[in-house]
């Protein structure tokens, strides 16, 4: 099967603009989907950040529940990350990454205060793959809508600096640069990109649904227990009918297409990840921490 591979020209232009106002940034908020908070890490971008200060942000929250936000919680604090949760479509935790990036940026208004200069807005870029809700989230920091937002990849393709002084009757204290979905030049880790796929952060182009969707019930069915949660694979039984515990990914689409559509595994595939994509099967993640 053909692997998954995505890399269209305005990232690419993206990522050269991005790494030339880096200089110019004081904090970076990271934005990862929380239903792959591993696979929706650039694996380069520490390198890119030296020792800047970052801010962790898992968006999609009210996609998972709140045992698994616990379970992810605990396990980036033991590894030294401190994570703030956000449902950027209606704004849940974004005050709390606004204040976190202002504590995080505060270190550079001391030094100019040190040195006899006025203290100016912290400047922080935006940063996480495509379609992960960092427009979204953009705009519910402002509490308006500044930037283009919407349910799919690729939708903001330039950078372009906004300001949180724009709100009425607010001061200046935190600048943000809105960048483009980033994403590595090549997905040497099919396990992941099938992930990106599933959960449309990735362009619709570099994949095939069928493929994707049966990948989608194999992954859903070995996903680890988590004590007083409802095993995902139930999910898709009581909703389908069909026991994906007794069938390969493959056959689960065949039956699936057969049973609802007529046998067009097309129309079955879509259902399937849709249903997912709106939350319609309930809060899943596809990432467990191990």
């Amino acid at each position: 099967m053909a692997a998954i591979q995505w890399y269209p020209g305005h990232i690419a232009r993206a990522e050269r603009q991005l790494k030339e106002q880096l200089n110019r940034v004081d904090v970076v908020l990271e934005v990862r989907d929380a239903r792959i908070p591993l696979a929706t890490h650039h694996p380069q971008l520490e390198g890119w950040l030296g020792d800047k200060a970052r801010v962790l942000v898992l968006n999609r929250m009210d996609m998972i529940s709140p045992a698994v936000r616990e379970a992810w919680e605990a396990w980036l604090r033991d590894r030294g990350e401190v994570p703030y949760f956000t449902d950027a479509r209606q704004g849940k935790g974004v005050s709390q990454v606004a204040r976190a990036a202002e504590t995080a940026g505060s270190g550079v208004n001391e030094r100019r205060i040190a040195r006899g200069m006025r203290p100016r807005p912290i400047r922080a870029v935006v940063i996480g793959f495509p379609n992960v809700g960092k427009s979204a989230l953009i705009n519910r920091l402002l509490r308006r809508k500044v930037v283009e937002s919407a349910r799919r990849a690729g939708v903001t393709r330039q950078l372009r600096w906004v300001r949180l002084s724009d709100r009425p009757g607010k001061s200046a204290n935190l600048e943000i640069l809105d960048a483009p979905g980033i994403i590595p030049w090549r997905l040497d880790n099919q396990e992941n990109a099938v992930k990106l796929a599933i959960c449309e952060d990735i362009g619709e182009a570099s994949y095939d649904n069928q493929r994707v969707a049966a990948m989608m019930v194999d992954l859903i069915t070995q996903l680890p227990e988590l004590a007083g949660e409802t095993p995902a694979y139930e999910r898709l039984r009581d909703r389908y009918h069909l026991n994906p515990r007794e069938m390969t990914g493959e056959s689960y689409l065949t039956q699936l297409g057969g049973d609802r559509h007529q046998g067009d595994l097309e129309r079955a595939a879509c259902e399937l990840l849709n249903d997912f994509r709106k939350g319609t099967l309930g809060q899943i993640p596809l990432e467990l921490p191990v």
